[in-house]
């Protein structure tokens, strides 16, 4: 019984940090914790007991089977546990949630006994989570003139696993907690620091926001024991960055309700708000459990007496408090009405929180529910060959006659599953799509493999063209932690059907790629839907959503995902570049002049960013598509030229090949797969029976923006603001500087080269600047620390081939080492050239940082307080956005460059250019 006393030996240490004991995934632990509870006399009976009911996690852990059976041996009376009579017994099996259950309550069902048949059939009509294997055994039965699978059948046709739930209740009411004022980072919530805990979520709980906030939580709860404690965001979006399950999960734990009695820090229902509403990403999440987000709307831009903006000295709206939500204010929530009241005054509409479909994942305690509850019931009535009964609200379809297209609107129409046939859907509408590239990183991962057990899923689904499982946001640092995750998690997911970034079996190499750069090869359509377990699933082909862990789940196991076609933003160019300018000066530059445009309005939030890009590869297109999740879109669309998308798809194919090389495939082939659909695809281009995506002229977009070349005149910054007056307006990304605005003067204490948003490109630039400043000064003296993590190994590859990787060693005082990867995060930095590891690095924040209360340049995505640097007890943190050659200057300087300084260090080097095409790309 060895295993039962490393169990209680881990119950003290958890008991030491205030935690409960973790609840039992594998079959071996609870067979001990069985033999035990058989015993009568057993000194360990009683504990053991409470462990089986209340500490063992469903759907398909091994655990999981493990209870299953011995539950279904109690029912049959093989087994006698006095506290857990065969009634008691379904109840359990009914919270199982799937897999091993769901076949022993078939068993039960379709069994001799008809009493043991009739309960378990009425405990099988509560269930949603089958699988083909499960379905057919009904379909079976129900053929061969069984009356309880056809009594389980006519249940399931008319959704009564839904329609006999509790309603929602009309009335809600809440107490208010101020969370932050201006937006709320995922990072506040689940830090990315804690990443490694996010699997463990009473242990990951404890790191939401602060313990000072947490404890304010506990005292308000306390106060008003009939209310939900509502998070907000002050004068800003709740949710913004990362699209952290984990986060929601830490949300829910500290505020939701408990989703079932016998299955431990599960929470669901938590409601959240922001005065600038909920980010698009978090909202899903919140959906996946059953929550709630408002639009607070609770500050507006103040008028004057003709209705125009009063704007402060620098330029920007000022805003007056419409009511209050002060932390500890009691609001009520109508679900009929559909309004927020502080008592009887109306204070907003909240509609857009309450939709049909909203009203139904919230009634069945969470998005998944619904899903699974629709497929069965469309099973059911196929099998009895019956209309489908309106039990659900029907999907919203928005058509308008004589509009065209949207590239997204063309998109989902062609993706759409189950819509009216012949019927063209226009913005606004539910679509449920299939999806056709997927991806998990291996900081969520963990938590992904969890949604897929409590699922029940147990293999891909075929509609899905690949999948990938990374290994990039534990890249820097091979530590204890990572040993102990990572390659548990590649096992689950390679024996699930992905391709793995490492191997479990050891054969090749691992590959610490950034994920998001293997999602934009092994995308090889533009008309690809792909779902990413990160916010930063933003390819420059197809039309990629980052998504929860949850939404990643999902997508694997069904090969589907459910969201409205959002409205659409459309973006063109005109003028010139100089040529001393790189591409993410225009990056910067477009936020910028949208925001300008707009009066401080971004009209790309929560919408698609069309983006007509025309004449750059893949590659170089990411980094604007990319940086779309700090602009606060959806998404983003890459509008290509015919020979230009021709030559990305050509180098994804070249890519793909080294992933098999590798020894990467399996058995299903999946990248040959991939590589023979980039051939379809480019010999439909070149014969012009497929030409690249393009809008239709007539398509209507929510606004457009033109952005002008012409008028980006130096490098621009991207700033945290640390110091801004106004709290809200700190760490947004919309802070858009001008080089000049430092005059050359702030100091900077380490540069950083890296993340999703370089490519191959911003490596020789960094070699050809290092090589122009040892000849304009004789030498290369860093006065910064400049950290290089090439985004992936394709890339160091090719900088070996074309001599450049030399050129950065030559200048490196560290390189790394695969066969002795760091086991400890660096927390000290030297003034010198550092060459890590592909993968995250610096920008994921989990591994490591700069020193506290540095000022970082770096080429990252993310600015969020204490993500890449935290504040130290003097000064706070900043981490400073821009592009690689002002990263590289600044680090050679230790300060931010002058124009002059700038323009003579990129004399004569290939910047990344863009030239806007010559004509309008659309049909």
């Amino acid at each position: 019984m060895n295993l039962y006393t490393e169990y209680i030996n881990e119950i003290e240490e958890r008991k030491s940090q205030g935690l409960h004991p973790k609840p039992i995934d594998t079959a071996e632990l609870l067979s001990e914790i069985i033999s035990y509870l058989k015993e009568k006399n057993s000194p360990y009976r009683k504990d053991c007991l409470h462990f089986f009911i209340y500490n063992t996690l469903p759907g398909t852990t091994s655990a999981a089977g493990k209870k299953a059976y011995f539950l279904k041996d109690i029912i049959l009376g093989k087994e006698i546990v006095s506290e857990i009579t065969p009634a008691f017994a379904l109840e359990l099996l009914s919270h199982m949630k799937g897999g091993t259950s769901i076949e022993v309550l078939l068993d039960l069902a379709l069994g001799t006994n008809e009493t043991i048949a009739r309960e378990a059939a009425e405990v099988l009509k509560t269930q949603v989570y089958l699988y083909e294997a499960d379905t057919d055994r009904l379909k079976a039965a129900y053929t061969n003139g069984n009356a309880i699978a056809k009594g389980i059948l006519e249940s399931y046709a008319q959704a009564e696993f839904f329609t006999k739930l509790p309603a929602v209740p009309e009335e809600i009411k809440v107490v208010t907690f101020i969370a932050g004022e201006g937006d709320i980072s995922t990072d506040l919530l689940s830090p990315g620091n804690q990443a490694h805990s996010r699997s463990d979520r009473e242990l990951h709980g404890k790191c939401m926001i602060t313990p000072q906030a947490q404890e304010e939580i506990k005292a308000l709860q306390a106060q008003h024991p009939d209310k939900t404690v509502m998070l907000i965001a002050e004068k800003g979006t709740m949710g913004v960055g990362s699209s952290r399950m984990s986060g929601v999960n830490n949300v829910a734990l500290w505020t939701g309700k408990q989703a079932s009695p016998y299955i431990p820090f599960v929470n669901i229902a938590p409601i959240v708000g922001g005065t600038n509403g909920i980010s698009p990403i978090f909202l899903t999440t919140v959906d996946v459990t059953g929550g709630i987000g408002i639009d607070l709307k609770n500050w507006v831009k103040k008028v004057d007496e003709n209705g125009n903006i009063i704007r402060n000295e620098n330029g920007d709206p000022v805003l007056e408090q419409a009511y209050s939500v002060a932390t500890g204010t009691v609001l009520t929530i109508n679900t009929k009405t559909k309004k927020l009241y502080n008592g009887s005054q109306e204070l907003i509409d909240i509609s857009r929180s309450f939709t049909p479909q909203k009203m139904e994942f919230i009634k069945a305690g969470g998005s998944y529910a619904i899903v699974f509850g629709k497929k069965i019931q469309t099973f059911a009535c196929k099998v009895l060959g019956m209309d489908i009964p309106t039990v659900f609200a029907p999907s919203k379809e928005v058509s308008h006659e004589g509009q065209g297209l949207t590239a997204v609107e063309k998109i989902f129409n062609k993706n759409a599953v189950g819509t009216t046939p012949g019927k063209i859907l226009h913005a606004g509408s539910d679509v449920r799509v299939e999806v056709n590239i997927v991806g998990s990183q291996d900081t969520t991962g963990l938590m992904t493999a969890q949604e897929l057990e409590s699922m029940a899923a147990k293999v891909i689904s075929p509609i899905v063209d690949g999948a990938y499982q990374s290994g990039c946001h534990t890249a820097s640092v091979w530590d204890k932690k990572a040993q102990a995750n990572i390659p548990k998690l590649m096992q689950f997911m390679n024996d699930f059907g992905l391709i793995t970034a490492r191997d479990p079996k050891g054969v090749y190499h691992p590959m610490t790629d950034v994920i998001h750069k293997v999602l934009n090869d092994i995308t090889i359509d533009e008309w690809a839907i792909i779902i990413g377990g990160d916010s930063h699933t933003r390819m420059s082909k197809g039309v990629a959503f980052g998504a929860d862990s949850g939404t990643v789940a999902l997508a694997l196991a069904t090969g589907e995902a459910s969201m409205p076609i959002p409205e659409s933003v459309r973006v063109t160019f005109k003028g010139t570049m100089k040529s001393y300018m790189d591409f993410r000066d225009v990056v910067h530059a477009t936020q910028a002049q949208m925001l300008h445009t707009f009066g401080g309005e971004n009209v790309f939030q929560g919408r698609i960013i069309e983006v007509h890009i025309g004449t750059l590869t893949a590659d170089q297109a990411f980094t604007f598509t990319d940086w779309s999740a700090e602009m606060k879109a959806k998404a983003s669309i890459c509008i290509s030229e015919d020979e230009t998308l021709i030559e990305s798809l050509e180098i994804a194919k070249g890519r793909i090949q080294i992933m098999i090389n590798k020894g990467m495939d399996n058995a299903h082939q999946v990248l040959k797969g991939l590589i023979d659909k980039a051939n379809k695809r480019i010999a439909d281009i070149k014969s012009g029976d497929k030409p690249a995506l393009r809008p239709d002229a007539n398509a209507k977009y929510y606004a457009e923006v033109e952005i002008d070349l012409d008028a980006i005149n130096e490098p621009m910054i991207a700033d945290p603001d640390v110091n801004n007056k106004d709290v809200s307006k700190r760490y947004t990304h919309d802070i858009i500087r001008p080089l000049s605005f430092y005059g050359g003067t702030k100091n900077v204490d380490l540069g950083f080269i890296g993340s999703c948003m370089v490519h191959k490109g911003d490596m020789k630039i960094l070699a050809q600047m290092l090589k122009n400043i040892e000849k304009q000064e004789g030498k290369v003296v860093f006065k910064a620390p400049l950290v290089v993590a090439p985004p992936t190994y394709n890339i160091v590859d090719e900088l070996k081939a074309e001599g450049d990787w030399e050129v950065l060693q030559k200048y490196s005082g560290f390189e790394f080492d695969d066969n002795a990867p760091k086991s400890a995060a660096r927390t000290e930095y030297e003034n010198m050239l550092y060459l890590e590891r592909p993968g995250c690095n610096l920008c994921m924040g989990n591994q490591e940082k700069a020193s506290k209360g540095d000022t970082v340049m770096a080429t990252s995505t993310r600015l969020f307080q204490g993500r890449v640097v935290e504040d130290s007890e003097e000064k706070k943190g900043e981490s400073l956005l821009s592009s690689t050659p002002v990263v590289v200057l600044s680090s050679v300087l230790g300060r931010t460059p002058s124009i002059e300084e700038y323009k003579k260090a990129v004399e004569g080097i290939n910047l990344t250019k863009f030239a806007p095409p010559h004509k309008l790309l659309v049909r």
